[in-house]
């Protein structure tokens, strides 16, 4: 299932992605008198009812082609794949291309840190360029959301705890991610990280150690690489963030970046995002996440 959210009235409204089009779920549930989550938040605390509640509606609506009850997916705005995200954990040089690109060593254990709500953005949005960066930096990166507490999990167990997964650009500016060896402050701009434009339930995803994931920037390919390529692999990311920290459904873990980003290029050959610059996110089996930026003034 690829649930997503849209913009309407100034509020976001859950949507189910379809061959006819996003199911309004609010709609199809008045339509059909059925009492379904209404959010993002809702599915997420509590799982296993909520999905097979969505997966009625959809039935129900699908079967009888309610076409008023689907919205044409060029037509709306979307909000964020998850809108209110409870922590955000980051996993550093994942990649082992990417620490080569980087001078980096590989690392012995998972490298973390995290970013911030005030991060979060939507597929489609405009996000600004900060006015003190020069040097602003895409990276693609596949987003683990999980689904149920996760505390010492094993790896053989972790993604049990995964609900789904979906696309974010870890955006990061250089000069302010290297100012001092925290990384906090590059990383945790407002719009940072654009979420979308689905959440991609685990079972129609399979396997996530083993999808395509790629970055164009005005339409040039910038990244091309699989998720086979990471150092620690999403089981053995879950089941260790977990030994140190409880995970609680709605947190999400973004999973490193492959090779290509600008700061792997070499000095000269640098050519950092700027005004009017559109970059693609895409990862296999979880759609296209498309953001345009914005230099600030």
């Amino acid at each position: 299932m690829k649930l997503l959210t849209f913009k309407r009235n100034h509020t976001l409204k859950l949507g189910i992605k379809t061959d006819l089009g996003v199911l309004d779920i609010e709609k199809a549930a008045e339509a059909y008198k059925m009492l379904v989550p209404q959010s993002i938040e809702d599915v997420l605390n509590n799982v296993g009812n909520t999905i097979h509640l969505l997966d009625s509606l959809l039935k129900q609506a699908l079967e009888k082609k309610d076409e008023e009850l689907f919205v044409d997916e060029e037509s709306i705005d979307f909000g964020p794949a998850v809108p209110k995200p409870g922590k955000i954990i980051c996993v550093g040089i994942n990649y082992q291309k990417h620490a080569e690109e980087s001078n980096m060593p590989l690392p012995e254990y998972p490298l973390l840190f995290n970013k911030f709500d005030n991060t979060v953005s939507a597929h489609g949005d405009v996000i600004n360029l900060p006015f003190n960066s020069k040097e602003n930096d895409y990276e693609a990166e596949l987003a683990i959301v999980i689904g149920k507490e996760a505390k010492r999990v094993a790896k053989e167990d972790a993604l049990d705890y995964v609900f789904g997964y979906c696309n974010c650009n870890d955006l990061s500016s250089r000069d302010l991610q290297f100012r001092t060896h925290q990384w906090l402050l590059g990383k945790s701009l407002d719009g940072f990280s654009p979420l979308g434009p689905y959440l991609v339930t685990s079972d129609e995803v399979g396997d996530p150690n083993s999808l395509e994931i790629k970055t164009t920037v005005n339409g040039e390919v910038r990244q091309h690489s699989n998720t086979s390529d990471m150092i620690f692999k999403c089981n053995e990311i879950v089941s260790y963030v977990s030994d140190h920290m409880t995970l609680s459904p709605g947190d999400i873990i973004l999973t490193g970046t492959p090779e290509g980003v600008i700061f792997g290029y070499p000095e000269d050959q640098r050519v950092w995002l700027k005004d009017g610059d559109k970059v693609t996110v895409e990862i296999e089996k979880l759609g296209k996440l498309t953001n345009t930026f914005k230099q600030e003034v």
